[in-house]
């Protein structure tokens, strides 16, 4: 049943992306004025650098279309957040405290971005019952922990409780556009994938609790859009569903969930071979996503290229983390040398695919800060100073945000109107090889 719902999720984004390359060409050999072009990617590069949830609430009003982001990327992140929680209270792991300050400010966060799409009233009650849902996960963590089999059956009573109290929640709140069975299906999901990558991670099967650990997260980010349309008028909910805003949602994913699956590779590089090599598997699996998304676009000489250029730079960023764990000061030296030139190499790949080579400095800029906020991470987590790991964390993936929103920006404009009709999954990590 779980590897069906994997099945539909990947066949899902395929589709999206194959809709979304049919729906937003342009005339074939009719590229966009390099003055729209460059003000678009421009614009969105200063949204790489800047652009968060965090901005997004302090605005005075967010556009649905932010309003869906937002919640996107808060109920990804929690769902990457808790399970590195519950690892932590498992192996009694050091950077505990910092994981726990990162979910509490996600949990606010999101609690604040309900609020604002619902009321404070309904943020108020919203934070009391993911306040209590987090709780619970460190329950069942703590039972896992202790092989106490009454403790992790108690905890997982209390999930399911949970996850009932969270659909008459959003039952009442949405005024009835969601059914209180529907919203508290999802959330029983979410936490059946928390406890079984915890489950399989306890017993050493690391390749499975990364696995689950991907689907946890794609899980909950594709569950954003579902809350954010149910805070709005049916007609005005409708225009999240344009293939435009689905591309923009399934490269975001993407794209996060790369930076997240780098991080973890990188952290596991510190523990164990055997859990390091799990961890790349999904970075590998993610990577392939990428570049079937791509050349779902582009076509499939464009999406080989891109899949060797997004290789190299996902094995800079190991060579990088192999010279952290080694306290290598010129294997990290030369790694960062590297990473400066495979930066160079994706922008011009990407203006390439554009067709503007004006967007060239604004995109080696953030495919640089990428990679400056994946090193510092890895150096910070060496030094054991894991709320600066965390911070690292936290920045480098709002920004995966701007840079999708930069990409599909530019290709909607650019891409000419003979793109084919079969879309990408995900997947494909940036570990893999060239092919």
């Amino acid at each position: 049943m779980r590897s069906s719902m994997r099945i539909g999720l990947v066949v899902l984004v395929i589709f999206v992306l194959a809709v979304v390359a049919g729906c937003t060409r342009t005339k074939a050999g009719r590229p966009v004025s390099p003055a729209v072009a460059t003000t678009a990617g421009q614009a969105a590069m200063q949204m790489a650098a800047t652009a968060g949830t965090d901005s997004i609430l302090n605005a005075a009003k967010a556009s649905p279309q932010q309003l869906r982001a937002a919640f996107e990327q808060l109920l990804g992140q929690h769902a990457l957040l808790a399970i590195r929680v519950m690892r932590s209270v498992v192996t009694a792991a050091p950077d505990r405290q910092a994981a726990e300050a990162s979910l509490q400010h996600n949990t606010d966060t999101l609690s604040q971005l309900v609020g604002s799409a619902y009321g404070s009233a309904q943020g108020g009650r919203f934070r009391q019952l993911w306040q209590h849902h987090v709780a619970d996960l460190l329950a069942y963590a703590n039972g896992v922990a202790s092989h106490n089999t009454a403790a992790t059956q108690q905890g997982r009573t209390d999930l399911q409780g949970d996850a009932v109290a969270y659909g008459s929640w959003l039952a009442q709140a949405s005024k009835g556009r969601v059914k209180a069975s529907d919203a508290a299906a999802g959330v029983r999901m979410h936490v059946e994938d928390l406890m079984e990558q915890l489950d399989t991670y306890a017993a050493g099967d690391y390749s499975s609790a990364y696995r689950i650990e991907r689907m946890a997260f794609e899980h909950m980010f594709t569950a954003g859009a579902a809350l954010a349309k149910a805070s709005l008028p049916p007609e005005v909910a409708v225009g999240l569903d344009t293939p435009p805003q689905q591309l923009r949602s399934a490269f975001a994913m993407l794209l996060g969930e790369h930076m997240e699956l780098v991080i973890d590779t990188q952290r596991a590089a510190f523990v164990k071979a055997q859990e390091f090599d799990g961890a790349a598997a999904q970075l590998n699996a993610n990577t392939l996503a990428l570049v079937k998304a791509m050349g779902a676009i582009v076509g499939p000489n464009k999406g080989a290229e891109f899949q060797s250029d997004w290789a190299d730079h996902g094995q800079g960023l190991m060579a990088y983390t192999a010279a952290v764990v080694s306290k290598n000061q010129a294997g990290k030296a030369a790694a960062e040398k590297q990473l400066n030139s495979f930066a160079v190499a994706l922008a011009t790949y990407f203006s390439g695919v554009v067709r503007n080579p004006s967007v060239f400095v604004p995109l080696t800029a953030a495919i640089t800060a990428h990679d400056t906020h994946l090193m510092d991470e890895a150096d910070a987590y060496a030094a054991r100073d894991y709320v600066k790991a965390q911070q690292m964390e936290a920045d480098g993936y709002q920004q995966m945000l701007g840079v999708a929103n930069m990409l599909v920006d530019s290709i909607q404009r650019v891409v000419a109107s003979g793109l084919p009709k079969g879309g990408s999954q995900t997947g494909g990590g940036g570990t893999a090889r060239r092919p």
